[in-house]
Formats: C-alpha cells, sequence, structure tokens
C-alpha cells in the first residue's frame, strides 16, 4: 500500500511515499529555516507563504521519485494539527485538492503521531506497546503507544518545551538558530559542569518544566556582564544541555520503572541530540531495555513520517473529507 504524506506544521514543508508505513520510496523537503534564522526564530507569515510556494513542487517531486502514478496511490495524509495555523492549513488544503482530484482517501494525521511513526521507518521490526519521549520545538510528551492508533500521555511539560528552551537558551548565548545543533556545537568545547543549573521542581511524577532552567541561564550571563565577568558560551551551552538532557532522561526512566516498559524510544527533532541518546541508551541498558532510535534524518518534519502513521490511520478507518480543518492545538490521545 502507497501513501503520499504531506506536512507543513511549521518551517519544512515536506512530501514523501512510503510503502506499507516501513518504508521509504520517496522524501522531498523544502525548508526556509536559512530565512527563519535572520529573524532568530520562525515567522508565520514567512513560513505560510514558503508553503504556498513550495507545496506543489515538493509533491510532485516525491510522487516523481517514487516513479508512481496517482492511480497507484491509495491514500493522501497529511498534518492537520497541532501547529502554525497558517502553515498547516496550506499543507491540508493541498491535500484536500489532490485527494479530491485523484479520488483517494483523505487521511488526517497528528503531527506527534507522525515523529514516533518515524520510528517504524528505522525500526522496521519495532511494534507496540512501548513508551516513547517526544521532543520537539513545540512538545516535550512521555507517551505509552498502546497500539498504532492509540496512545495514553503520561507526561509533559507545564510550560515551554525542550526544542523552545534550546532555541531561546542559544538565542541569550548569541549562538543562533535553530538552538538545539547551535548549543551541541558548542557545548562540545565547553565544560558540562561549569556552571550549576536548578533542576525545576513541578507537580506531576512525569511532567517537566524548562521555563525556570532557561530563566537561570538568561540570569546569569545578565549578571556576568554586569559585574563584567561574561559567562563561558560554550561552557554555559554544556551545562545547559547536559541539564535539559539529564531532566528528560531522568522522567522517560522513572516511567520505564514505574510502567515496565521494555521497549523505550526517543522521537521528535530533539531526539537528535547525540548527548540525550547517549544518556538514555545507557541508562535504558541498565533496566533491560531495548532502545530505538530514529535516524537523525527523520528527527525533524518530514513527510515520510507522515505517510507512515498516515498508513496505519487508513487501516483504522479513520479518514477525513473536504471539511477537514487545520488545528493550531489536539493532544495526541485524541479520539
Amino acid at each position: 500500500m502507497y501513501i503520499l504524506g504531506i506536512e507543513s506544521s511549521c518551517d519544512e514543508t515536506a512530501a514523501a511515499v512510503v510503502e506499507d508505513g516501513r518504508r521509504i520510496v520517496s522524501n522531498v523537503i523544502a525548508s526556509s529555516v536559512a530565512e527563519q534564522a535572520l529573524y532568530g526564530g520562525v515567522v508565520p507569515e514567512i513560513a505560510s507563504r514558503r508553503h504556498a510556494e513550495s507545496i506543489s513542487l515538493v509533491a510532485m517531486q516525491a510522487m516523481k521519485k517514487a516513479g508512481l502514478t496517482p492511480d497507484q496511490l491509495d491514500g493522501v495524509a497529511v498534518t492537520f494539527a497541532p501547529g502554525l495555523i497558517g502553515a498547516l492549513l496550506v499543507g491540508v488544503n493541498f491535500a484536500k485538492g489532490l485527494s479530491f482530484a485523484w479520488n483517494k482517501p483523505l487521511i488526517p494525521v497528528h503531527h506527534l503521531r507522525g515523529h514516533i511513526a518515524a520510528l517504524y521507518l528505522t525500526h522496521p521490526e519495532l511494534k507496540p506497546p512501548f513508551l516513547c519521549l517526544v521532543a520537539s520545538g513545540g512538545h516535550s510528551h512521555i507517551v505509552q503507544v498502546q497500539d498504532y492508533t492509540r496512545f495514553q500521555v503520561l507526561g509533559r511539560t507545564v510550560d515551554d518545551a525542550a526544542g523552545e528552551a534550546f532555541d531561546k537558551v542559544a538565542r541569550t548565548l548569541g549562538l543562533g538558530y535553530p538552538g538545539g545543533p547551535a548549543i551541541s556545537k558548542a557545548a562540545k568545547q565547553g565544560n558540562p559542569l561549569a556552571y550549576p543549573l536548578p533542576v525545576p521542581k513541578v507537580e506531576g511524577r512525569y511532567n517537566v518544566s524548562f521555563s525556570g532552567l532557561k530563566t537561570a541561564v538568561m540570569n546569569a550571563v545578565n549578571q556576568g556582564e554586569m559585574r563584567g565577568c561574561p559567562v563561558v558560551v560554550e561552557d554555559m551551552a554544556a551545562s545547559f544541555e547536559r541539564r535539559i538532557d539529564q531532566i528528560l532522561c531522568d522522567k522517560l526512566m522513572l516511567a520505564a520503572k514505574d510502567t515496565g516498559a521494555t521497549q523505550i524510544c526517543l522521537a521528535g527533532g530533539v531526539a537528535a541530540n547525540s548527548l540525550l541518546r547517549s544518556l538514555v541508551n545507557d541508562a535504558a541498558q541498565k533496566l533491560g531495555a531495548k532502545v530505538y532510535l530514529p535516524a537523525p534524518s527523520l528527527c525533524g518534519d518530514n513527510g515520510a513520517m507522515i505517510a507512515a502513521q498516515g498508513f496505519y490511520e487508513l487501516e483504522q478507518g479513520h479518514v477525513g473529507d473536504l471539511r477537514l480543518n487545520g488545528l493550531p492545538t489536539l493532544p495526541i490521545d485524541f479520539t
């Protein structure tokens, strides 16, 4: 079964064809990240305009690289929530047009479910149930994946997402955008024990909070400047990366112990962070659990993950029609 997946929830315009939810046939991405970096983050209006300019070409390239005609497709999957509403609407309306013109099922896909499905593309042997940390620019969730379309959220951020915190701290340190890769690069030259950053307290056994951690970095930078003794950027980057990754790892392992999880996974843009991958891998081995990590190329937003999840949504009869709308917010465990 071949599914065309379309993703436009943020600043990547992406389309891909995936076979049976497990094999990438084509995967095309047009990103506006370089332009967004000029402003220190994503400007929704610019992102929406770039999607409108690129989406037709990207989708047709995905079909051409796959060597398929519309008749050979079994469905058109599209991210409909959550994300930047203007950006989502570009993808949703384009997908509705293809679905109508090609007479194919329209498959609404939740963005975070797509990130989890990227694991199936990297590890075709992986099957639910498993425990997954989904961490990205806008989300930080610990999710029990009960089945391909059934999810239970055990914990989440109560304020900033991990990726958002990386972006804001990178901006404070003058490291640019996107923040995750910039901080990781600087951290390689720094001392992770140089600055004793706090571990924010939060209600909820598996919940996390990063607003206070971000504020602690900002305060340290401001105080250093006022005293004429600026922070060492590389040391602060290393200290911040170590602290945020350790918090995420500790909460994930706590959930794993409590639930008896034997399969532990990472997903989302922050899953590309090498330190987080190492921490989770080492900690999971001590629990006797197997770790599944997505390929770095599939951690960011892409059409393949949407097509992969679309396959499983279609199997369950989860299809939409021309009334489908984009939604800026929606829980992963919606029904």
